[in-house]
């Protein structure tokens, strides 16, 4: 009998991502090749919850927290033991391409080293982790991945006063990544990976292993203000109007896009930067194929298309949901589906990573 498998199969645990203004949770169950949705929810908070990626009222978060679980879990979460993700914009990450011949003792004090020359923290307020890359014969790329103490031991905290055992914690981004590369098949091509959220996007090259990252201020919630504060309507009308209208065809569509301008080529012009970045870097060897869009702010209508025909770089939605089987639970409504991006991957964390 295989009493490790036995053992693992007793330690199954769920994603969640606390993001700007929302919890999400979800579990996934591996039955054989096929992967099920056990249960996922999200529900909405105050924004004053938590302050530069650190949370701050942990009495109004946790009161979210098991309103969610009472009410608005779809299915059922059959697990304590949680994968939680950060936002990528309250973490330091970077690619060093480092010898290939370094010893384990060596690539810890040559990962630390790097860091302190390009992170504005003392080392003594973060926390540093890395994972290994690409290899060749000289060279070796380590993915690291820095982030304040004060943020992981504000979750740490957190998780303890609700009665969950915190398992990981990563970026959103790199649990994005995850699951793209798990469900893509396009996942081969280097991809630009851009996760809009509320107040931030976070965008990400990936090939193989995510090679940069980048942030960009304002996400979702600035487009609704943007479009509120041209078209002169309420925050709910403006937010509406985003959602049904967005950047595509409308008897609003110039004053529209006039009113997300700014914003717009913001974001375009750090996708070009990272993009020349990665191109310098693979000395014009590899080049970016697609970008895929997640996060609650992608699902603006017309945004695809504009970021197709500005880039000139086909772009989609990541759209996960059909590669796994919700038996007989419902599917989100259209809008909602992209903000689970990030929490799916981080359930599709696999215990054995962690009980080793």
């Amino acid at each position: 009998m295989n009493t490790q498998k036995l053992l693992y199969k007793d330690k199954p645990l769920f994603g969640l991502d606390i993001g700007a203004n929302s919890i999400k949770v979800m579990q996934l169950t591996h039955e054989g090749k096929q992967i099920s949705v056990s249960g996922y929810g999200v529900i909405r908070f105050e924004e004053t919850a938590t302050e530069n990626g650190a949370i701050t009222d942990y009495e109004g978060l946790a009161k979210a927290m098991l309103e969610l679980f009472d009410k608005h879990i779809n299915g059922k979460i059959t697990t304590r033991r949680v994968a939680a993700t950060i936002p990528a914009s309250n973490a330091y990450s970077r690619v060093m391409t480092l010898p290939a011949s370094l010893s384990r003792k060596e690539l810890d004090e040559a990962v630390k080293f790097e860091a302190e020359q390009y992170i504005p923290i003392p080392l003594d307020d973060l926390y540093i982790d890395y994972s290994l890359g690409t290899t060749t014969t000289d060279t070796r790329d380590v993915l690291v991945v820095a982030v304040p103490k004060k943020i992981i031991d504000s979750y740490t905290r957190f998780f303890e006063l609700v009665g969950l055992e915190v398992c990981s914690i990563e970026t959103t981004i790199s649990a994005s990544s995850r699951l793209i590369a798990a469900t893509d098949r396009t996942a081969q091509t280097p991809s630009i990976l851009i996760d809009l959220g509320s107040v931030s996007v976070d965008l990400s090259i990936y090939d193989k292993i995510l090679v940069v990252n980048g942030t960009v201020p304002g996400g979702g919630d600035n487009f609704s203000e943007q479009i509120r504060d041209r078209l002169q309507v309420t925050l709910p009308e403006a937010n509406t109007i985003k959602i049904n209208y967005g950047l595509g065809r409308s008897k609003k569509q110039d004053e529209i896009r006039e009113a997300l301008r700014d914003q717009l080529d913001q974001l375009v012009k750090e996708i070009r930067r990272v993009v020349r970045y990665y191109e310098e870097r693979t000395e014009g060897k590899s080049r970016i194929g697609q970008i895929i869009t997640m996060g609650g702010g992608a699902n603006m209508p017309g945004l695809t298309d504009f970021l197709t025909d500005t880039l000139r770089l086909p772009t989609r939605m990541c759209n996960f949901w059909g590669n796994f089987d919700l038996h007989k639970l419902p599917v989100p409504d259209e809008g909602d589906r992209s903000i689970y991006v990030s929490v799916a991957g981080a359930a599709l964390l696999n215990p054995k990573e962690i009980w080793k």
